[in-house]
């Protein structure tokens, strides 16, 4: 069976959604999440809407290949939550630091249930769908696709849950920067970044001396030294600020295994093999 979700968040995302159906709807769901099924799929705002590529099936009376419009929202929250929710937010350093560098906190539902609000979807009033086809049953398979859709696009990007709740996230990540710990946060990691010096190699450089100004013989005979190579400090570290800010699973990987993880692994192993040199 294909992943659905590879992402703690995605795969919760569709927890709710499992819990209210039964298993045959669902298989037949994770079929309709395909680009051959979803014949057009957009979000604008807090709906996502989505044409989908029916059945012919004579027993609902449908003779022809049929496409049914779907529409499907989560719950949102107004002012005042979203209020409670940056509150909560802004007294974890943890979690902001990882909200400013795009990255999803691992129990960010566990501090805001506390007041009783999450990010995912909890319940089966979270989940609003609605479906031109003839099938009554609530998701019909036409909308169980489009949130599967909904939860490979989590794994890109987890951020697009504070845009499906209500709250543009570029917006609530302004709100967050402004917070007394953010501007500190923030004031760190431009500090960090200032301190990353990219050294554009360690190997020696030809000499750029004229061909008129060269003496061949000497030249092919090594007479003159080569140039001196800079030490490498064993001690220097790079953060790996550019990777973290591409999340786990940036638009360009398609892995079941985070990028993150995958980098800090291979930086790891090369590390190793190359303590000798370093």
């Amino acid at each position: 069976m294909a992943v659905m979700a590879r992402t703690w968040w995605g795969q919760r995302f569709l927890e709710v959604l499992e819990r209210q159906t039964d298993h045959g709807r669902l298989q037949r769901g994770r079929a309709y999440s395909s680009d051959r099924r979803l014949l057009k799929f957009s979000i604008d705002g807090t709906t996502v809407k989505a044409t989908v590529r029916g059945n012919i099936n004579p027993y609902f009376g449908v003779y022809e290949e049929p496409q049914y419009k779907a529409t499907v929202k989560i719950r949102g929250y107004g002012a005042a939550q979203w209020s409670k929710i940056a509150d909560a937010i802004c007294g974890n350093a943890s979690f902001l630091s990882q909200l400013l560098m795009n990255e999803m906190p691992d129990r960010i539902d566990e501090v805001l249930a506390k007041d009783n609000l999450s990010l995912l979807p909890q319940e089966n009033q979270d989940l609003i769908g609605k479906c031109s086809c003839p099938d009554y049953g609530h998701p019909c398979k036409h909308i169980a696709g489009v949130y599967y859709r909904i939860a490979q696009l989590l794994d890109h990007d987890p951020m697009l849950l504070f845009q499906l709740r209500g709250m543009d996230f570029a917006t609530f990540k302004e709100q967050l920067s402004n917070s007394p710990l953010g501007k500190s946060l923030i004031a760190q990691m431009e500090e960090t970044a200032a301190e990353i010096k990219v050294r554009p190699h360690k190997f020696t450089q030809p000499d750029r001396t004229p061909l008129a100004e060269v003496d061949l013989t000497s030249f092919w005979k090594s007479a003159q030294p080569l140039p001196r190579v800079d030490p490498v400090n064993p001690n220097s570290v790079t953060p790996a600020v550019l990777v973290k800010r591409g999340g786990d699973y940036p638009n360009f990987w398609y892995e079941n295994v985070s990028f993150i993880e995958m980098m800090e692994t291979i930086s790891t192993r090369i590390v190793e093999k190359n303590k000798a040199s370093l």
